[in-house]
């Protein structure tokens, strides 16, 4: 019905060409004319410091709190060469920092290019002064994608979203990883120099017990982040884990939300002060 109230609808990746698609639509009973629609650069900001260049969209992992497989699940990255153009208008802006994002960035994939080859590209076509990468997952780390840190110019900074440090809620939430293969990716990456490691942790997943929520809080306390983002569970309708019994109170969510909230704050000062 709503979609009906609509002349058109364009998604995001259409954005661009608007002009081109309501050329012939009339609004308000007059057509459209090429010279009422104007395209202005981005110049919101006077200081230019970081911006952000999506390279990847989708997701089919079967994580059981998460929506995106249902409504995103084609992958589509976007070609090597158009990510490097963006770099460089991003350059002729003024900015110094560029990431790397997207819904699962690791994915990337442009013909026989991966995350991997195009890092090495931008790095050796562009100028650009910073690189950063977004939100990776374990099995993206290896030592020869973390070989291509030699390369100042590449930020010290991974982040590795665990959602738990308890290996039974980490099977419920059917992460593609163990705890074990994790902790290893930790280890292998603090052999980059100077290097941080930041997370992401959930609590109070369905079926939490008070015994996982402290395997939790123990991992998170020894693996030695940077920071941690924390948040509480909260159902997705048409998701597994809405579905799945054992939900746990508000009450007890956020009580452990803020005892892990301690926990990145004592983190990211230890961090500070090596």
């Amino acid at each position: 019905e709503l979609a009906q109230l609509a002349d058109l609808i364009v998604d995001n990746k259409e954005k661009e060409h608007l002009l081109t698609l309501t050329k012939n639509l009339s609004l308000e009973g007059r057509e459209l004319r090429e010279d009422e629609a104007k395209q202005s650069p981005m110049l919101a900001a006077t200081v230019r410091t970081r911006s952000l260049i999506k390279i990847q969209d989708g997701c089919h992992s079967p994580c059981t709190y998460c929506i995106v497989p249902k409504v995103r699940p084609r992958e589509y990255s976007l070609p090597a060469s158009q990510i490097i153009d963006e770099v460089k208008q991003k350059m002729a802006l003024g900015y110094k920092e560029v990431v790397l994002t997207g819904t699962k960035v690791g994915s990337y994939r442009d013909a026989n290019t991966d995350l991997k080859d195009l890092v090495q590209r931008i790095l050796h076509d562009t100028g650009i002064e910073r690189l950063r990468l977004s939100s990776l997952q374990p099995s993206e780390i290896s030592p020869e994608f973390l070989a291509l840190w030699q390369d100042e110019r590449l930020c010290r900074h991974f982040h590795l979203a665990l959602q738990s440090g308890s290996q039974t809620v980490l099977q419920r939430m059917r992460r593609s990883y163990s705890l074990d293969q994790y902790q290893r990716t930790v280890n292998l990456t603090k052999e980059v120099p100077e290097v941080a490691i930041t997370t992401d942790i959930m609590v109070g997943f369905p079926g939490e017990s008070d015994a996982e929520f402290e395997q939790s809080y123990s991992f998170c306390q020894q693996a030695g982040f940077a920071n941690i983002h924390v948040f509480p569970y909260s159902p997705r309708p048409e998701t597994a884990a809405a579905g799945m019994p054992e939900q746990i109170k508000d009450k007890v969510k956020r009580e452990r939300n803020q005892r892990m909230l301690e926990l990145a704050q004592s983190s990211r000062r230890r961090f500070c002060e090596q």
